[in-house]
Formats: structure tokens, C-alpha cells, sequence
């Protein structure tokens, strides 16, 4: 059994996913679905907020851009994962959050308000520092690096994907905000959690259709997908700890920090690591382990009272943001 998981793990590096145009492009549509209804979502009040507390959204960024991956790349040499693994791991940290942590940063009774400013930062500067991000803590892999050197990726024509998947969406989002805000309010409260539920279905389905990869590849990812997910987790919560910040916003900055745009992960997997299959499973693997890790972490601390002082969320229906838009 040891000899054929071996074995898997040599081959996940020349892992073929048969992907078609027709789905790789519906991912690329949800996610920019995706962030598009969390510029909708994005008020000046978060942008306030973000001049309110600069040294808390600098730390949340420094968390997720520079420790968790520096963390991940050693947990890579430590695990000795394939080169595709790595590259699959790093890319996910390397991704902002997405809108899911601020739904469940809701349901976990945690600073809304600081999850959607994070967010909000997050994925703005995601454009340029995703793919110089990529490329350094893969470059400090190896195996990861060997790939790379194979692969041969431009990262100009990553921060290309990143202005069509993150930058337009954003701005159009933040327009009709801006401008049509009844119509945003609307939009919102269905854009967001359809996108979500879409996403889940692609992921699920791709993998049902190779099921039988799924069930030969996933021993090989599973034990560093969960160990880098906790990893992340931990990074979030020790962060909100030194920041000195209230418990609803520990809760904010862990599920922030723990919880990644894999759906984004994922469409630059297919776009840039066709040939490498194994960067898109690890993506997909990830997607699904940190929605089930932020579902019942957020429900453990929804039976947990946060305190006081801090928004925790919507009080009235005019008010209503998306992380209460769905009920999880």
C-alpha cells in the first residue's frame, strides 16, 4: 500500500485533468460572479474603516501574503510533497480571501466590518502581489521551482488574469454600487450566494465525473491539505491575538486568513498549469476541506457569545449585508 501511494505521488506531477473549455470558462465566470458581489457589497464606510485601522489590515495582510506562505513553503520541504503539490499549496495562500469569510464571519458572531475591509484590501491588492507571490515562494520550493522552470510562466500574463478575473468584476461591482444603490442591495443578496452554490456544484461535479482520480489522488493531498489549512487557521487567529483586537475580531481576521478565493486558485490552475494536474487538484481539494473547516468552526463560535462593542453584522433589513444573505 506505501509502495502504491509512492507511486500516485510520483505521478500526480503528470496528472492529466480532462477539463473542458466550456467548464474551465464557467469557473472563470463565478468567480468574477464572485467578486463582483463582493464589490457590491463594498461601501466608503469600509474604506473608512480600513483609515480607522490601518496597523490591524496591514497585519492581515502581512498574514496572508507573507507568513502563511513562508509557513506553507517549509511545510512543503517538511511533507516532501511533489513539485505540482507545492506549487498547488503555495498558489492557494498566495490567493485573497474570498466572500465566504464574510458569511461566516457573520454566522460566527465576528467583526463583519473588519472581514469586509480585509476582503476589500485583500483582493485589490491581490492583482499584483498574487503573481510575484506565486513565483517567489515557489522559487523557494525546488521541485516547485524545477516545475516552474518547465512550465514556463510570464507573470505579466498572470496579473493579465488577475485585472480580468479580480479588477474589472471589482470595479463594476463598486460602480453600480456607487451609483445604483437600491439595485446593488437587490442584486446582492442573490448574486452572491448563487455564485457560492455554483461553485460548490462545478467542484463536485468535475470530480464525480473522475471520481476514480479523486479516490486515487486524495491520499496523496489530503494529510498536507489539512495541516496547511490548520496552518492557515492558526496564523489567523495568532494575528488577531497580537493585534490586541477584540474577540469578534480574532474571529474576523482567523476565518479571513484561513479561508481562500479557491475558486480564483483554481481558474489560474487551468489557466497557467494545464500540464500539471495536480495544481488544480490540490485547488479544488482545498476549496472543499476550508468550507467544511469554516462551517463548523464559525457554528462552534456561533454557540459562544462574542462580546460586545464591535459590528457583528446587520441589525435591520435595509442593512443587510451578504454575510446574511444565506443561511448556512
Amino acid at each position: 500500500m506505501t509502495a502504491y501511494v509512492a507511486a500516485l505521488a510520483t505521478d500526480i506531477d503528470r496528472l492529466q485533468l480532462e477539463i473542458s473549455d466550456g467548464l474551465q470558462f464557467g469557473v472563470k465566470a463565478i468567480v468574477a460572479l464572485f467578486l463582483f458581489g463582493i464589490a457590491l457589497d463594498t461601501r466608503i464606510d469600509d474604506f473608512r474603516d480600513v483609515v480607522r485601522r490601518p496597523w490591524v489590515i496591514v497585519v492581515g495582510l502581512v498574514a496572508q501574503y507573507v507568513v502563511t506562505p513562508g509557513l506553507t513553503v517549509l511545510l512543503t520541504l517538511v511533507l516532501d510533497v511533489r513539485g505540482s503539490v507545492a506549487i498547488g499549496m503555495i498558489l492557494v495562500v498566495c490567493c485573497p480571501a474570498g466572500n465566504l469569510s464574510n458569511l461566516l464571519t457573520h454566522r460566527a458572531r465576528g467583526d463583519v466590518a473588519l472581514s469586509v475591509s480585509l476582503t476589500t484590501v485583500s483582493t485589490v491588492t491581490a492583482v499584483a502581489v498574487t503573481p510575484v507571490a506565486v513565483a517567489f515562494w515557489c522559487g523557494l520550493n525546488p521541485a516547485a521551482e524545477a516545475l516552474l522552470r518547465d512550465v514556463q510562466i510570464d507573470p505579466w500574463d498572470m496579473v493579465g488574469e488577475a485585472v480580468l478575473l479580480i479588477a474589472l468584476p471589482f470595479a463594476l461591482g463598486i460602480l453600480i454600487a456607487w451609483l445604483r444603490p437600491a439595485v446593488s442591495a437587490r442584486a446582492r443578496k442573490v448574486v452572491e450566494p448563487a455564485a457560492l452554490v455554483l461553485l460548490v456544484l462545478i467542484i463536485v461535479g468535475a470530480l464525480a465525473g473522475q471520481f476514480g482520480l479523486f479516490l486515487d489522488y486524495v491520499g496523496v493531498v489530503a494529510v498536507a491539505i489539512v495541516l496547511q489549512n490548520a496552518l492557515s487557521l492558526v496564523v489567523g487567529y495568532g494575528s488577531g491575538r497580537a493585534t490586541r483586537l477584540p474577540e469578534p475580531g480574532v474571529r474576523a481576521m482567523t476565518l479571513e486568513v484561513g479561508l481562500r478565493n479557491t475558486g480564483l486558485a483554481l481558474v489560474l490552475a487551468l489557466a497557467f498549469f494545464e500540464d500539471l494536474g495536480g495544481v488544480a487538484f490540490v485547488a479544488a481539494m482545498w476549496g472543499l476541506w476550508d468550507t467544511v473547516t469554516g462551517l463548523v468552526l464559525s457554528t462552534w463560535w456561533r454557540r459562544r457569545p462574542a462580546g460586545a462593542g464591535v459590528s457583528t453584522g446587520p441589525t435591520t433589513d435595509a442593512d443587510l449585508r451578504p454575510n446574511s444573505s444565506t443561511a448556512l
